[in-house]
């Protein structure tokens, strides 16, 4: 017999909440679908979050009362297994966790059903551990390379108790099936896609090109800053992180400007008026280059991972028209190669119309839409899951 929406407990569970990235819009967007589930996190910084997830009901771990935490989690991660096991979502019918490192983990009653939407697996474990790695001492790299295997293992064994994966890009689908074994079904993450009218109303082209992103290692901001500092071309880098200090040092050209971390208003209008991103990092997925491309800018990227799922990359191919690509790739993620690409973007011209209709396909609506209906399709009979219209809102 199917049960109703009404009669079934849904909750969600995320890793951490402490500032509204990529992870926490797909977690929004999948709130808004399930407007009654709780929220299910490790810690969580309230005021950092949107009004919709500020107005919902959040139960944190124990880690919520270490003093700081939203500053120092990353040097807690010996503690991220511990704190997830103790979460209490062992009431509900149907948990879905919003993973890129432990809320997969999250142990689900006997009978429940557990469906992950995969951002990646562990970055550091898999795949990135060198890029986490060379920023401690050797001694202290040894003893964290033994913690780093007996992850690993755990990683694997909890991934076995998910009952369906949701990959955000195939690049990580090819990794879950990779190195959990499972196979994922892919949904692209919903981007913040502005309606065309209010970009027509900013577009404008500046003499500045943009990055934006966390000031993390994988990352590779470096790359950005080497590179832009022998072109000595204006470059405003929108982020905050760990490597602010570092990356500051680096700076030699006065026309590179850290900016920090910017209001919503102003961050469109840095898209709106750049010449185009720079996006020299290896994401799963990456929703900024999405974000770039709804306002009809180019992106120049390094070209592996989920970027081949979001950008048409131009080649140098016989015949092929710049105006039907919507950015440029580079292959090797050295200084080098992104001044060349540079350098061949400035000979192109792109035709921002084409690209701003490209960046529509990674809307909020068409993902509420492709996520309500693949829940539908794998759940019946056993849990009626809302239908969506075609402007993402249940019915």
């Amino acid at each position: 017999m199917k049960t109703s929406l009404a009669q079934t407990k849904v909750c969600l569970v995320h890793d951490w909440l402490v500032a509204m990235r990529g992870g926490e819009k797909v977690l929004e967007a999948i709130a808004e679908l399930f407007p009654e589930a709780p929220i299910y996190t490790l810690f969580s910084e309230r005021k950092n979050l949107s009004p919709l997830l500020q107005s919902r009901e959040i139960h944190t771990s124990f880690l919520q009362f270490i003093p700081g935490i939203s500053k120092w989690y990353r040097w807690l991660l010996p503690l991220f297994p511990l704190a997830v096991y103790f979460l209490d979502v062992c009431p509900y019918d149907l948990v879905i966790s919003s993973s890129h490192c432990v809320a997969k983990a999250a142990r689900i009653k006997k009978g429940g059903r557990h469906i992950c939407y995969c951002h990646t697996p562990m970055r550091y474990l898999w795949g990135f551990e060198n890029d986490y790695l060379r920023r401690f001492p050797q001694w202290l790299r040894w003893m964290i390379g033994l913690y780093f295997k007996w992850l690993k293992t755990w990683d694997v064994v909890v991934s076995q108790k998910v009952d369906l994966f949701i990959a955000n890009s195939n690049n990580t689908a090819d990794k879950i099936r990779r190195f959990y074994g499972k196979e994922a079904v892919v949904i692209h993450p919903p981007a913040d896609v502005p309606q065309k009218e209010a970009v027509d109303q900013q577009r404008n082209s500046e003499n500045y090109f943009l990055v934006v992103s966390a000031l993390v290692p994988y990352k590779r901001i470096e790359l950005a800053i080497e590179a832009f500092n022998q072109l000595k071309l204006p470059l405003k880098i929108v982020g905050d992180g760990p490597l602010k200090t570092a990356l500051q040092k680096m700076i030699r050209f006065k026309g590179i400007e850290l900016e920090g971390w910017l209001d919503k208003e102003t961050l469109w209008n840095r898209y709106a008026n750049c010449r185009a991103l720079i996006f020299p990092g290896e994401e799963d997925f990456g929703i900024v280059p999405v974000e770039a491309q709804s306002f009809g800018k180019p992106v120049i990227a390094f070209g592996k991972g989920g970027i081949q799922d979001t950008v048409v990359a131009f080649q140098d191919i016989e015949q092929q028209d710049e105006k039907k690509s919507t950015g440029i790739f580079f292959d090797e993620q050295t200084a080098e190669a992104l001044i060349n690409a540079i350098r061949k973007f400035e000979q192109l011209a792109f035709d921002a119309a084409f690209i701003q209709n490209h960046a529509q396909k990674f809307g909020r609506d068409r993902f509420k839409l492709e996520f309500a209906s693949y829940l539908r399709s794998v759940l019946h009979p056993q849990i009626q899951i809302p239908s969506v219209d075609r402007e993402g809102a249940p019915r």
